[in-house]
């Protein structure tokens, strides 16, 4: 294993890297180039595009939001930079913080805009925790699917061309395009990457029986998960609906962000500390983002949002590597008891059985057995041990084959 040298990513990583001659990774590199920009230019360049979708009699533009710091610095952007009129849209997945509730409802209050939330089944949703975490060791799956497939809903049935989104996350964090290839959204990307080659059909009774997962059967049917299928290319055609992303066209820091949206619309972070990050501004919509999901990355990958909030602050000049080094030794490894907890009763599962499934989808990359337990190498130079074989079929995967993880 190898880490980089100027963040504390490690080479094996959901979001996959490329390194230099010096051992730097494309994620640093591309972050790199954010100093070379002539912002100013990107900026009339998303004021000329927006023009041309203004609309009289409609929405300019529609934002998917989840209530979070971005989401408020999307929507004042949108409304204070660029005079446009939009319409806001939320999947809601049922695990709101109260802090990340509060946010969400209060956007309606500080911005002059309307809002759309969608908010499924909470039965179904729960049908959808154990399916994923099962099939793929995601039990945030839905959340995934939600959040690139209900505004593209709302976008059509409401007619609104023009959607934008913060930033790119694979290309935030892993370098996966240049700042100057201004990608936008796709479907192509929204199956391959942000739904890990899955889509909704592979968790109704019939599309497990295909998968050959029989025995993972909800019930789920196809008009239960309506909101999770994607509209139809003609669909998209018809009203030309394209996703760009704000980060292309601003310099994008988190940091400043948060201070702006709580001293102009009072947002809140997380009021108590997380048990895997040291981050209290981020992912408080979904109270298990930075608890079990999380932790299922670890077991994975071997790394978790210690790495990457380590690597985005370091590349802001907030963190030196050294401390980066230190939030990985903190955090990386706990296993979140508050909120293993929580889930574990949410979804009647064992923890027994969450450990047992977990340990199917350890990255033999990154793992190995030694003397009964998993061993991953660390960035600090000592390998570690972290938790017990119980059997050799813990150790075999049950991940589809040839999906990224």
């Amino acid at each position: 294993m190898k880490w980089c040298t100027r963040c504390v990513y490690p080479a094996v990583v959901a979001t996959p890297l490329t390194f230099d001659e010096n051992g730097v990774c494309s994620a640093c590199r591309v972050s790199g180039q954010t100093k070379t920009i002539n912002w100013a230019d990107r900026l009339q360049m998303l004021r000329e595009l927006a023009n041309n979708y203004r609309a009289p009699n409609n929405y300019d533009i529609l934002i998917p939001v989840s209530g979070g710091k971005d989401s408020y610095f999307q929507t004042h952007f949108a409304i204070h930079e660029l005079g446009l009129k939009p319409l806001l849209v939320t999947y809601h997945g049922n695990n709101y913080m109260p802090e990340g509730e509060y946010n969400l409802q209060r956007m309606r209050e500080v911005f002059d805009c309307d809002h759309i939330i969608i908010r499924p089944s909470t039965e179904v949703l729960i049908k959808m925790n154990r399916v994923g975490f099962k099939l793929q060791g995601d039990m945030n799956w839905h959340a995934h699917c939600g959040i690139f497939t209900a505004p593209i809903h709302v976008a059509v049935r409401y007619k609104v061309p023009l959607m934008m989104w913060g930033e790119h996350g694979f290309m935030d964090l892993g370098g996966m395009y240049s700042y100057n290839d201004f990608v936008e959204f796709t479907a192509k990307y929204r199956l391959e990457h942000t739904l890990r080659g899955y889509d909704w059909h592979d968790f109704t009774d019939e599309g497990l029986a295909k998968l050959g997962r029989p025995e993972l059967k909800e019930g789920l049917r196809p008009k239960d998960l309506l909101w999770a299928q994607y509209p139809s290319d003609d669909e998209i055609d018809e009203v030309g609906v394209r996703g760009i992303h704000l980060s292309n066209y601003t310099l994008w820091d988190a940091n400043q962000h948060v201070k702006l949206v709580m001293e102009k619309y009072g947002w809140r972070p997380a009021q108590q500390p997380f048990e895997r990050t040291y981050r209290m501004m981020s992912n408080i919509d979904d109270m298990h983002e930075n608890g079990i999901h999380d932790y299922l990355k670890f077991v994975k990958l071997g790394y978790g949002r210690g790495s990457d909030h380590a690597c985005k602050d370091i590349r802001a000049g907030l963190l030196t590597r050294e401390q980066g080094v230190e939030m990985v030794r903190k955090y990386d490894h706990v296993k979140p008891r508050r909120d293993l907890e929580r889930w574990l009763k949410y979804v009647n599962i064992t923890e027994e059985e969450f450990d047992y499934v977990c340990d199917t989808f350890r990255d033999r990359r990154v793992w190995r057995i030694e003397n009964g337990q998993w061993v991953k190498d660390n960035i600090w130079g000592q390998p570690s041990a972290y938790g017990a074989v119980v059997t050799e079929e813990r150790s075999t995967t049950n991940r589809k084959p040839g999906i990224a993880k």
